[in-house]
């Protein structure tokens, strides 16, 4: 025989029911069936890509004596033959990396520069951060600048260099796997473009150089003229063979690492 239960009671008795069995309910709805072993690799592999930081070149692994500078141009042209003599009268070959509007501004030293047999690199059309773009923009500067590029110094600009070093996983799948180029940074920085003087620009290259960096300067910063003799004559001094970037980086075969620095594979 059932014993009678009061209404309250009762009442009391189903909602500490309830409250036992919707941990429950709750448990067996997220609950989700094993993935096989074959399709759990597959995601997690397409997790990681998915996750996965795209970095430019920085600097280059190598065991030659073997380095780069670069100078990017974007705003004045006042210092930029006295660096090319400089630059001639070392014998060295560099990279120069310029805007679009710099180009148009200054077409004859833009040829020039060609002239005296280095390369130019591509630096944007506008110089903004191209990291705010969309990918539609990040293409047009890049478009834009190269045809500006070749129509007025007749080079087929191939190298990229993203304005302030912003970039992004976008940034360098349009400029490289779109587009066929490479994405530059550097491992030096001159920070020429400061209120240094030229003693303090050779100090700050010297003593961080190595094989397989890139340096950065830039060609109208007040003291870079009066460092560049000093910072070439030691560099050749100890060895090292100075080259455009074009010459320094590997085009295939190769990994980036952590660190940006390009590893060439089966070599």
């Amino acid at each position: 025989m059932l014993a009678w239960i009061p209404p309250g009671r009762r009442r009391l008795g189903h909602w500490i029911i309830l409250g036992l069995a919707l941990p429950l309910l709750a448990a067996a709805a997220l609950a989700r069936p094993a993935l096989p072993p074959g399709l759990k690799a597959a995601a997690a592999a397409l997790s990681a890509a998915a996750s996965e930081r795209r970095i430019p070149i920085y600097s280059v692994e190598t065991t030659e004596p073997r380095l780069a500078i670069s100078f990017d141009a974007a705003w004045g042209a006042d210092r930029t033959e006295a660096i090319l003599d400089i630059l001639d009268r070392y014998g060295v070959k560099t990279t120069f990396f310029l805007v679009t509007f710099w180009v148009e501004r200054y077409p004859d030293m833009a040829r020039e520069i060609v002239a005296r047999g280095h390369e130019i690199g591509m630096h944007s059309t506008s110089h903004p951060d191209m990291t705010a773009l969309s990918r539609a923009q990040m293409r047009r500067e890049l478009e834009e600048n190269h045809r500006v590029i070749r129509e007025i110094t007749g080079f087929d600009a191939r190298l990229f260099r993203p304005p302030f070093g912003a970039y992004n996983n976008t940034l360098i799948e349009v400029v490289e796997d779109e587009l066929g180029f490479k994405t530059i940074q550097w491992s030096v920085d001159s920070l020429d473009w400061k209120d240094v003087d030229a003693a303090f620009i050779e100090r700050r290259v010297l003593d961080r150089i190595g094989p397989g960096d890139i340096v950065l300067f830039h060609n109208n910063a007040e003291a870079t003229p009066q460092a560049l003799p000093r910072i070439l004559e030691r560099l050749q001094a100890d060895g090292y063979e100075i080259v455009p970037i074009s010459r320094l980086i590997y085009w295939d075969n190769y990994l980036i690492n952590h660190e940006g620095r390009q590893v060439p594979l089966g070599r």
